[in-house]
């Protein structure tokens, strides 16, 4: 964990956002997958680690903003514990690392509560992703099942939304240690891309990896030769010759910050040219949108000219037609980029999804878009600096949306459907990294994971 300060200085910057009431910040308990004793490997909730910085389950924090007392709430281990576990720190010992004096067991929480509830007071929550969490909300605040999720506390999660975006140098730098694990995975992956190999090898090495420098895969590798499925986790496939295999895989820091970085490497290491031609139509998109990403611009605008660098490439290779402007504003190039170009990433991956995307990712003045393709992007919103985000540009040929377009006429003043079929076999590609947006400009976090088609191709070829 951070130095105690660093929770200290959150909680207390949380107080000055908040008007008045309790905070409770809950954090995870562990999760059975197929019977009692066979958990998950546990993870904690982001916004507990952010605020109280403890790493174990079943415990409970609560921000006192009127009175400038921090609490938290758990039990001690016992004697079957230690027998399973070994011995364990004490609850006050390890509030103590983080800066907290008032400690009491979490059977204690519901008086404790009750008692604020009575004095008038209101208690602040944030939504929940568990069936787990809306049960302990009930039971402590003596809410109806069905009425739990109408006591969220906007204020609580808007105060949490601008804390959480910008990013500190701790965090940075956890982040960076995260996309460094990434490199190594990428890489290996881009020497294991041969003919013959099956995906799940590739797959099962990168997720070793990640496991083996700290911490799990931020998310479930995606990693697969058919790259027009955009979330693709089956990892049965042979790889063969004239295929291409992208891999979207990122690691988690032992203090659980994220890295997402997305590679496409052709099986066997040579890029066709047709291939070639592609990938560097999304390799220009994905400079593109790096070079304009600086505070104050809004990340939709960084992604509407990510893809209008598609939409011309693709014109250039007789696949679009027409005005291009006009094309992205009608929405035509999704046929080719089907998603947003990126999201917010730190402690969560899609980082404060659980809190609400569109909160995290738009605001006031930026509303999301509901036209197709554009209507999938995570971050619009003006950036500022301190955020960490990503940029994942791709192409891809998905015969099911083609064939559907082409069909029922969708922008076929701007789609040549008749060549557009002789991609049909493609797969896909996508460039992924992760940027901070500093005072100035931006940083391409961690060490350089190859990407051109001379670096990519080389590292394919290394033993």
């Amino acid at each position: 964990m951070f130095k105690k300060e660093v929770y200290i200085d959150r909680r207390n910057r949380l107080k000055k956002e908040m008007s008045s009431g309790l905070a409770l910040i809950f954090g995870n308990t562990e999760a059975s997958y197929n019977y009692p004793a066979n958990t998950y490997h546990f993870r904690q909730d982001s916004d507990f680690l952010y605020f109280f910085g403890l790493d174990h389950p079943d415990f409970v924090g609560v921000v006192d903003i009127d009175n400038n007392k921090d609490y938290i709430f758990a039990n001690d281990v016992d004697i079957e514990d230690i027998i399973w576990m070994g011995p364990q720190p004490s609850v006050k010992s390890q509030a103590a690392l983080v800066g907290v004096e008032n400690t009491a067991p979490y059977n204690d929480l519901a008086d404790f509560l009750a008692v604020q509830i009575r004095a008038g007071r209101k208690v602040h929550f944030l939504p929940y992703y568990r069936g787990d969490r809306l049960v302990q909300i009930k039971q402590l605040l003596g809410l109806l099942t069905a009425r739990v999720k109408d006591y969220v506390s906007d204020e609580l999660v808007k105060a949490v939304i601008k804390l959480r975006s910008i990013k500190d140098k701790y965090e940075i730098a956890e982040i960076e240690k995260a996309v460094d694990i990434a490199y190594d995975m990428h890489t290996t992956a881009m020497k294991m891309a041969k003919v013959g190999v099956v995906e799940r090898e590739i797959a099962g090495t990168m997720e070793g990896i990640s496991l083996a420098q700290g911490g799990p895969v931020s998310f479930p590798v995606i990693l697969t030769i058919n790259g027009q499925t955009l979330h693709n986790h089956y990892h049965g496939n042979t790889l063969t010759e004239g295929r291409m295999m992208i891999a979207d895989a990122g690691a988690e820091t032992t203090m659980h910050y994220a890295s997402d970085i997305t590679r496409t490497t052709p099986v066997g290491g040579k890029f066709s040219q047709r291939q070639k031609e592609i990938y560097e139509v999304v390799l220009n998109a994905n400079m593109k949108a790096i070079d304009l990403i600086k505070p104050g611009i809004e990340y939709r605008e960084v992604h509407l000219a990510s893809c209008k660098v598609i939409a011309e490439g693709m014109k250039a290779l007789g696949l679009m037609k027409g005005d291009m402007d006009d094309a992205v504003k009608a929405g035509a190039h999704a046929l080719f980029m089907p998603h947003g170009l990126g999201h917010m990433m730190g402690l969560d991956v899609h980082d404060m999804e659980g809190l609400g995307e569109n909160i995290v990712g738009y605001d006031e003045n930026t509303k999301r878009s509901s036209q197709f393709g554009t209507a999938y992007l995570r971050l619009g919103r003006k950036l500022q600096p301190g955020f960490v985000l990503t940029v994942e540009p791709g192409c891809y040929f998905i015969p099911e949306l083609i064939d559907q377009w082409k069909k029922e006429g969708t922008n076929a003043e701007f789609i040549n459907f008749d060549k557009v079929e002789t991609y049909k076999d493609f797969g896909g590609v996508r460039i992924e990294d992760d940027v901070l947006v500093t005072e100035t400009g931006n940083r391409v976090l961690g060490k350089p994971i190859p990407k051109t088609v001379a670096e990519v191709e080389a590292m394919a070829a290394a033993n």
